[in-house]
């Protein structure tokens, strides 16, 4: 299987901790894409022009971040990312739509800051900057029922602020926050999390 990916990219990082976290990591293939450069043949396989996308051996082509993960979990015999059935399954899906939309926001603000000063709109970046901050409040309420181990929503989660860390340094979202700040302290030292720190290309 071929992934494209980008390196600092939280959504391919959320594809690289599943496939270390199931034992899928030897079967795929890494691309490293350009999202600016039109001949890389990244929207043969995505029309959207995103990554991460996923080759199969047969050609398939899959995207995005949760149906990519959501198919490596189908292909191991461990204990499964994605619960089943039930409670449990809602909630991490839950949990994985709220991360992915702090990492929506973190992307769309990193992006509108890098455009000339003149084209900024602070309107928009304060926008996507206070979705964050009450997506972070929501799971500070909840972070002391995270169970121990992983599942998808987790994985998103710490994905989410591994991004802001990266992106965001100067701003502490922990600050107001100690039960998720706490928790992603402990989750961070995951082996998988640890390997798959964001960085520029």
């Amino acid at each position: 299987m071929k992934l494209r990916y980008v390196a600092a990219s939280p959504f391919v990082r959320k594809v690289e901790i599943m496939a270390m976290e199931t034992g899928l990591e030897s079967r795929l293939e890494r691309v490293p894409t350009s999202l600016a450069e039109p001949g890389s043949g990244l929207s043969k396989e995505n029309p959207l022009g995103k990554v991460p996308s996923l080759t199969l051996d047969d050609g398939t082509h899959l995207y995005d971040s949760p149906v990519i993960c959501e198919y490596l979990d189908s292909l191991h015999g461990g204990t499964r990312m994605f619960p089943a059935a039930g409670p449990a399954r809602w909630t991490a899906l839950r949990r994985q739509a709220l991360a992915d939309g702090i990492m929506d926001a973190a992307v769309l603000r990193r992006g509108e800051s890098r455009r000339p000063a003149a084209e900024q709109s602070p309107s928009f970046m304060a926008s996507q900057k206070a979705k964050v901050a009450a997506a972070l409040d929501a799971l500070e309420a909840e972070a002391g029922e995270f169970p121990d181990g992983a599942d998808i929503g987790l994985i998103s989660i710490a994905c989410a602020l591994g991004y802001l860390d990266f992106r965001f340094a100067g701003e502490d979202w922990r600050a107001g926050r100690p039960r998720l700040a706490g928790w992603y302290e402990r989750f961070a030292k995951r082996p998988s999390v640890q390997a798959t720190k964001p960085k520029d290309a």
